[in-house]
């Protein structure tokens, strides 16, 4: 009877890694975009629209969830070390003093994996259970 409630302890304690696990956002990008890998700051200032080419020069096309959605909010805050609200202000700001525009928003997981598998340059994110071998995952440093 011990040895079945240290495996059951285990698994207690081993379970909430594997879920977080699944939920990890990802970085993807379009099948024919030739960067593999980016460093944060090079992708934070493509997600602020401050760089709008890949680092080869092809033109990046920033695809975003709203700002109320919870992957949204992971991905801006986790891999960007931003909140959501700043990156806003950026688009706001481009957008009003007419020196940039705002990326292109998408309501759902499903249709960002179709925007990107479908628009040269493309570049999102998405929660680990959504990839499929229609896009790329790029790393980042």
């Amino acid at each position: 009877m011990p040895a079945l409630k240290r495996l059951l302890l285990l698994a207690l304690l081993l379970a909430p890694s594997v879920s977080a696990n699944e939920h990890q956002v990802s970085l993807i990008a379009h099948p024919d975009v030739d960067t593999r890998t980016l460093t944060r700051d090079i992708t934070r200032a493509i997600f602020a629209m401050r760089q709008r080419t890949w680092p080869d020069g092809q033109a990046v096309r920033v695809f975003v969830l709203p700002n109320n959605h919870a992957v949204h909010g992971r991905f801006t805050k986790e891999r960007l070390a931003v909140y959501p609200h700043q990156l806003q202000l950026a688009w706001d700001r481009m957008v009003f003093s007419g020196t940039g525009q705002a990326p292109n928003r998408v309501s759902s997981q499903s249709e960002m994996l179709e925007r990107i598998a479908t628009t040269p340059g493309a570049l999102g994110y998405l929660e680990r259970e959504y990839l499929d071998d229609r896009i790329q995952v790029i790393s980042m440093e």
